[in-house]
Order: structure tokens, then C-alpha cells, then sequence
């Protein structure tokens, strides 16, 4: 077994989250891969289809993984098809976590667009696991739609075990009661300390680097935003080259990435 070689994984439960994304649940066959940090992502591989990156957005058992997948091409459409009992192909843990924990005293600031919540679930439990240990902790989420929201059966628990939770929609659609509007124009909600504050944050690239911009113009140090970035990652262990950002291999240095180091790379045109 080395890292190019995938681990076989069986998938025992799949929920439909939204019309084109489903979190599968997965159980090592056998022996199973070294435990994911927060943030980390696997390569997922669906036999006679192809291989692609998938931040894990949970954990499953005893050393099982889920994974919200949402369907944008041939692999992914064949990751979301199986049914429990088929198998997949599992490479990794690849790349940077989340900086977890956060210094004690904290403020947690969550900023998640879209499929973003995936990877920053376990950022939210960790928050939960940890409360005392934080001053606060928000959950700041966008999508473009209300049927796009993912997890919204959670948000009341993530409440009820004292973090904030605010949720903001692109277009609203019949019946939607919240606000609609930027992800970034829910900072107004935030009780943060500034500089004692720490931030994670992923979604679209656009989202992020107005939402870092936004936080640190809030005093939130640069070193202490923390963005998941994305690339076309096709090997996982920076050989191939496919995922370079200027002097990063997003695979291997990333994905998550200080804003101290990314803003100057995500302000550079087509880089």
C-alpha cells in the first residue's frame, strides 16, 4: 500500500442534501487510512471513472469518513450515484488542516458559500466539542438559494449548543423569512474581539477574498484568517503541478492557507 494506491472503502449510508449534492458515508474494507485532520481532503475514486479531491466533512465509526459530494461532472456524478454495499477507492489524508484549536480565549468566526459548509463542519463541532474553551463562535452562512442551504437540519443543535448561527441567501424563494444578501454583509452580526479573533473560511474564491478583506479591515489579523483554497488538484502529493497557486501546491501547501500568505496571491490577476 503507498499513497497512489486506494484504499478500499464501502459506502453504508448516502443522504441527498440538496437536487445535486449527497454525503456518503464510508467504512474501511480493511485496514483503514491514517486519521483526517479537519480541513484535510482524500482523493475519491470511482472505478472505471477517474479520481478527484473531496474535503471530508465528517467522521463516520470507527475510521470511517463522509464526504459531501456535489455532482459538476463525470466523476462526481459517479461518486453521488453509489448505493450502500458499493465500493470506492479512498487516497489520502492529503494537505493542511484547519489551525485547530484555535488559542484559548478566542473568538471563532465561520464564514461558509455554498458547498464551503462542507469542509468547516468540523470546525463547527470541534467549536461544540470545545465551547468553554472560546470566547464566542459564529457560523456566517451563504448559498445562492434556500434549497441550496446544506445541513439546515443542524443549525438549531449548532444554536442550542451556544454558537451563533446566521444565514443569508443570493435569491430568496417563496416562504423564505431570512435575509437575503452577501454572505459578507452578516459581519454586522458579529460580537468579535477583533484580535482575538480567528477566522475559517471557504466557499467561492470571490467570497473569500472579500470576506478575509472584510475581516481583517475588522482588525482581525491577516495570520489568523484561515482559507480553504482550490485548485485542479489531480495527484494529491504536489508531482504533478496541476494545482500551483504562484509558489504553492495547493495539494501539498494548502489547502488551507493563512490569508497572510494567500491574500497577496489571490489579488494577483489570473494567477
Amino acid at each position: 500500500m503507498t499513497t497512489m494506491t486506494p484504499a478500499l472503502y464501502r459506502v453504508v449510508d448516502r443522504l441527498r442534501d440538496t437536487d445535486d449534492t449527497v454525503t456518503v458515508a464510508l467504512e474501511p474494507v480493511d485496514e483503514p487510512l491514517p486519521v483526517f485532520r479537519p480541513g484535510q481532503f482524500a482523493m475519491l475514486y470511482a472505478f472505471g471513472v477517474g479520481e478527484v479531491p473531496i474535503s471530508v466533512s465528517g467522521r463516520y465509526g470507527v475510521g470511517g469518513l463522509l464526504h459531501t459530494i456535489r455532482a459538476v461532472g463525470a466523476t462526481t456524478n459517479a461518486l453521488c450515484r453509489p448505493e450502500p454495499g458499493h465500493m470506492l477507492g479512498v487516497r489520502g489524508p492529503f494537505g493542511n488542516g484547519w489551525d485547530l484549536p484555535a488559542p484559548a480565549g478566542a473568538d471563532l468566526v465561520i464564514v461558509a458559500g455554498g458547498l464551503g459548509l462542507a469542509p468547516l463542519r468540523p470546525v463547527v463541532r470541534h467549536a461544540i466539542a470545545d465551547r468553554d474553551r472560546y470566547a464566542s463562535a459564529a457560523v456566517l452562512i451563504g448559498a445562492r438559494t434556500p434549497q441550496d442551504l446544506l445541513y439546515p437540519d443542524e443549525y438549531d443543535a449548532w444554536r442550542s449548543a451556544g454558537l451563533e448561527v446566521f444565514v443569508t441567501v443570493d435569491r430568496a424563494a417563496a416562504g423564505w423569512t431570512g435575509q437575503v444578501g452577501v454572505v459578507t454583509a452578516l459581519f454586522d452580526r458579529l460580537n468579535n474581539h477583533s484580535t482575538e479573533t480567528t477566522a475559517y473560511l471557504c466557499g467561492p474564491e470571490i467570497m473569500m477574498r472579500f470576506a478575509a478583506r472584510g475581516l481583517t479591515d475588522r482588525g482581525v489579523p491577516p495570520d489568523r484568517v484561515w482559507l480553504s483554497l482550490e485548485r485542479n488538484m489531480h495527484c494529491g502529493l504536489g508531482h504533478c503541478g496541476h494545482c500551483q497557486l504562484g509558489p504553492l501546491l495547493l495539494c501539498r501547501d494548502g489547502p488551507v492557507v493563512g490569508y497572510d500568505v494567500a491574500g497577496p496571491l489571490l489579488s494577483t490577476k489570473e494567477l
